[in-house]
């Protein structure tokens, strides 16, 4: 038996309503970019840097930036909980991808808040 104590949310419901959520804002955000993109054919760095100058955008980024991560991380524990059999290996491969999703969002949030 694989215990929970990687996992994001405290049961498979949790986890569950964690990437049907995540992957609603994911889809909100990528259509709404792709709207921006048709709706401003000939943009130029100044239109995209102004949609990013916007609080309400960066919120919605850090948003989709968060439901990456969380919607990655329950996939990848499922992944490695039901294709890594050994303890040792699947929790260095967790910590592995653990680690790099922390520095994909503080990334993320040091060029969305220049930090």
């Amino acid at each position: 038996m694989v215990s929970s104590v990687t996992n994001l949310g405290r049961s498979g419901v949790y986890d569950w309503l964690i990437q049907r959520v995540t992957a609603y804002v994911l889809a909100v955000y990528t259509i709404f970019l792709l709207g921006f993109v048709v709706a401003n054919p000939g943009m130029d760095y100044e239109t995209w840097s102004g949609l990013f100058s916007q609080t309400w955008f960066r919120i919605f980024s850090l948003l989709a930036l968060l439901s990456t991560g969380g919607h990655a991380w329950v996939g990848l524990w499922t992944v490695t909980t039901d294709y890594i059999k050994a303890t040792a290996i699947r929790f260095l491969v967790q910590a592995a991808c653990g680690l790099a999703m922390f520095v994909y969002l503080a990334w993320g949030v040091q060029i969305l808040w220049g930090l």
